[in-house]
């Protein structure tokens, strides 16, 4: 009987072993992997949009607000040809 419980642990210890270094550690690695990309990319689209809002920010904002307040009448109205 020993032999067969020594057989049955050996086996047990064996199965841990691959399932410790066959899948548990790839899926660790391969997680920490993805979160550092996933993580580097939200930073360099952060970093174009904060380019982008810096360099058309300033033009965009003084033509916008030219067109879209006329001389001497109120900045709600924005007037509109009527297509008939």
């Amino acid at each position: 009987m020993n032999i067969f419980r020594l057989a049955f642990e050996l086996f047990a210890l064996y199965l841990l072993y691959k399932l410790i270094f066959d899948f548990i550690i790839p899926v660790v690695k391969t997680t920490r992997q993805v979160k550092k990309q996933f993580g580097d990319m939200s930073a360099q689209m952060q970093e174009k949009m904060n380019q982008q809002q810096k360099t058309a920010a300033p033009g965009f904002n003084s033509t916008t607000k030219a067109a879209a307040t006329p001389s001497g009448k109120n900045d709600d109205y924005i007037e509109f040809e009527e297509v008939k």
